[in-house]
């Protein structure tokens, strides 16, 4: 079922691209390609089948999101993010799993998870206000997942702190209307959320550390070897596989736009060797930062599904691996943006959009390099990175 959405989504395509400009329009996906999305059947692709979702190989749901971007980058984008909602979701109460996916299984759940809020302890929840950034795909969401950490009365954080991963109905957040004015990657309507005291049953709450450590799924006795997943390799899913699909946008629409044009010193591109070498190169740098995150989510799922424990150094390899993919990707792009000459800047040509959204995705926060390499370099060495050194690890 998970290859049918694929070639849903192929489907589609020409639909998806005729309302590119009215999403970056709208800064959002405009309602029908939200809904040509949601019939292909993206975002159920890592649900549970009790909710009639596919339980799909984590390698298929990430081809289907480059597939995606490399269409349209805000609609594979929305897809990658959203689409791992279900996945964690799985991983969550049943009560709030009913409540979310009971009477309609393409019910939509935004995010984001950074710690924008504080979250009181109440008897039987929390009480919890704040402001969040960046919700992708969230016009379209009728629920969200939102980071939180444990505070007091005042709105200060604990000491050492304590993170959860709460989950509110659309009733108990608003959506900052103009919030979302950026340069790259416009359609997915990234905007501001703000709780203002809603209270979150403790069954909706989730431990933060326990979803990153994957104590979470053992607590609801989850069995399935798709949600005994690391976090830290399905989460970041979503978001390289859109970028990874950008580039390929970009790679695709400077092929397209180079076979028939004539260079500046007046020789035709397809004469032109400098130009055909750098175009050669960019297109394998772009599938070997495909195949590398591809088998990456092999590596790992072929070990949690021959019961292997996948240990911090191993959890570290894969974010290595994942970054580097991105980065990879988006400076092979670039090689063929930067070869595609003046007109290539015009907006009424795709390969300038495509060229923005691949930056854009670069600066997500799962992208940082910094940290994660220092984390995965250093516990190779033996030693236990701690601290800054193991967010989102």
């Amino acid at each position: 079922m998970s290859h049918q959405v694929l070639d849903n989504i192929v489907a589609i395509a020409d639909e998806i691209r005729a309302q590119a400009d009215e999403a970056e329009s709208l800064g959002r996906l405009p309602d029908e390609m939200a809904k040509g999305l949601k019939h292909a059947g993206i975002i159920r692709m890592l649900a549970r089948k009790k909710y009639d979702g596919f339980e799909a190989h984590p390698r298929d749901f990430a081809e289907t999101v480059m597939k995606t971007a490399s269409i349209y980058g805000s609609a594979g984008w929305v897809g990658g993010i959203v689409g791992v909602h279900p996945w964690q979701l799985a991983m969550a109460d049943p009560k709030v799993q009913d409540e979310v996916l009971g009477t309609d299984s393409d019910t939509w759940q935004a995010s984001p998870y950074m710690p924008g809020g504080v979250a009181v302890k109440v008897d039987g929840g929390y009480i919890m206000s704040g402001r969040w950034q960046f919700s992708s795909g969230t016009d379209h969401c009728d629920w969200i997942f939102l980071g939180a950490m444990v505070g007091d009365n005042e709105g200060k954080p604990f000491m050492p702190p304590q993170s959860l991963h709460v989950i509110l109905p659309r009733t108990d957040y608003e959506i900052v209307a103009d919030s979302w004015d950026v340069v790259g990657l416009r359609g997915t309507g990234s905007k501001d959320i703000v709780v203002k005291e809603a209270f979150i049953p403790d069954y909706r709450v989730m431990d933060g550390a326990g979803v990153i450590e994957g104590t979470v799924a053992k607590e609801y006795g989850v069995t399935e070897t798709l949600y005994k997943m690391p976090w830290s390799t399905m989460f970041p899913l979503g978001i390289t596989s859109a970028t990874i699909g950008i580039a390929e946008g970009v790679l695709a629409a400077g092929i397209a736009y180079q076979r028939e044009r004539v260079g500046a010193t007046g020789t035709a591109i397809k004469d032109d060797p400098y130009t055909l070498y750098a175009l050669g190169e960019a297109a394998a740098e772009i599938d070997a930062a495909r195949q590398q995150v591809l088998s990456n989510v092999d590596r790992i799922y072929d070990m949690v599904d021959a019961g292997k424990e996948i240990d911090f150094e191993q959890r570290a390899l894969g974010r290595r691996n994942q970054t580097r993919a991105a980065w990879r990707a988006v400076r092979a792009a670039d090689e063929v943006f930067d070869r595609s000459g003046g007109n290539a800047l015009r907006m009424d040509n795709p390969l300038q959009r495509f060229w923005r959204d691949a930056h854009a995705g670069l600066h997500h926060a799962i992208h940082v390099t910094n940290t994660v390499y220092h984390a995965s370099a250093l516990s190779s060495l033996g030693a236990d990175p701690q601290g800054p050194l193991r967010i989102m690890i």
